[in-house]
């Protein structure tokens, strides 16, 4: 059993960098891109992830559908995504699965705009951040932890979750 198990994994590489500009304040940092986003070499591109509808409903916008729609709304919002990990041995998009991580290059990200807060999408983009990217970081940067948007947290119901969303994100709306 364990070695039929074994034969699931997959080393993968992430496939695509980093949506930031100079302009950038927020870093929002996922665990690794599901399948769906690896196939549209975009992030949250499961159409049951909850993350673009809970950042329209913030910020009072229709985005559109394709990925130049989406990358142009994080820049006129200063929102940049990535994920903590770069490559890694997975089962299919499950976080669970994660091993052997290799982590991305936030620091490049952070000299090169405006970051003030880094929230980690979800407990396991939580977990890893904090063992892999927070003793290099340092105190640098504040990071804060929230429910992850994707479609395997059903549990969380999607006013709740937009509530803790909107709430870490409000200074933006002040900006």
């Amino acid at each position: 059993m364990a070695s039929k198990e074994k034969s699931k994994y997959q080393h993968v590489e992430h496939g695509f960098g980093p949506c930031f500009d100079a302009e950038s304040k927020v870093l929002i940092l996922g665990s690794f891109p599901s399948v769906k986003s690896r196939e549209v070499s975009f992030y949250y591109g499961h159409p049951m992830n909850r993350f673009w509808p809970i950042m329209s409903e913030i910020f009072h916008r229709e985005i559109g559908k394709n990925t130049d729609d989406k990358r142009a709304f994080l820049h006129d919002v200063h929102l940049a995504v990535y994920d903590v990990i770069e490559s890694c041995d997975i089962i299919g998009s499950s976080d669970t699965s994660i091993k052997n991580p290799v982590t991305t290059d936030i620091f490049s990200i952070l000299e090169d705009s405006r970051i003030e807060l880094i929230i980690l999408n979800g407990t396991k983009s939580g977990r890893l951040f904090e063992k892999y990217q927070l003793p290099r970081l340092g105190d640098k940067v504040p990071h804060l932890i929230l429910p992850s948007t994707s479609p395997a947290n059903a549990a969380i119901k999607f006013d709740e979750l937009l509530e803790k969303w909107r709430e870490a994100l409000s200074f933006l709306l002040l900006s």
